[in-house]
């Protein structure tokens, strides 16, 4: 079972709907008990990550991301998703949950940069076989990750600056695109990583007998 997990913000019927598309049971809940349970677990989300974490303390729904994760099974999170797995953000000077080291930033004030960074961009500098090479995913963001450890980082993308589109460690891929509204190429994402987490997981069982 796929849970995406329901903190009140976030496109969470489009994600949910793009994976029954594809065939894959998931469910929406902000049940700790459901996020217990699954088998996979996804992060959405749109909005200021100050309530973002506010709502999901309110709901108990930060230890249970922190336990779901322990037990190493596949986790996906999308653009706010994304931002809130790190430390800090500059926006409102707000924490996340700080499951990796890093910071979020905003773009730069750059003469004819818009921000938002909002439409198609192409993937650059792309470090994961889940990922398509040169293809354009459907970003919303005026803030990106500025991880630690710069081994975390998948996938760039550029708007002014060079920017962080994706980080892959463990069982963890995050994704600042919406895969959701990226068309083929999102569902085909989505439909990978739900394969190929399955395989891990599927090792992971026959490895330590659970």
């Amino acid at each position: 079972m796929i849970v995406v997990i329901d903190y009140g913000m976030g496109n969470l019927g489009s994600v949910a709907k793009a994976l029954r598309y594809l065939g894959h049971d998931a469910v929406i809940s902000r049940d700790p008990r459901h996020i217990a349970e699954a088998e996979r677990l996804i992060l959405p989300g749109v909005g200021a990550i100050h309530y973002a974490m506010s709502q999901l303390r309110e709901h108990g729904l930060d230890e249970a991301i922190r336990r779901f994760l322990r037990h190493e099974r596949p986790f996906l999170g999308i653009c706010l998703g994304m931002q809130l797995m790190f430390e800090t953000s500059e926006e409102g000077e707000a924490e996340g949950l700080a499951i990796l080291p890093g910071t979020v930033r905003r773009f730069p004030a750059m003469p004819g940069l818009k921000i938002p960074h909002m439409g198609w961009n192409q993937l650059i500098d792309n470090r994961s076989p889940l990922l398509s090479v040169q293809t354009d995913y459907y970003f919303v963001h005026s803030y990106y990750v500025e991880p630690a450890d710069h081994r975390l980082v998948a996938a760039q993308a550029r708007h002014g600056v060079s920017f962080t589109a994706a980080v892959q460690t463990g069982s963890i891929l995050l994704t600042q695109f919406h895969p959701e509204k990226s068309g083929r190429a999102g569902l085909d994402l989505l439909d990978r990583w739900v394969r190929q987490s399955g395989q891990a997981a599927d090792q992971i069982k026959e490895t330590t007998g659970q």
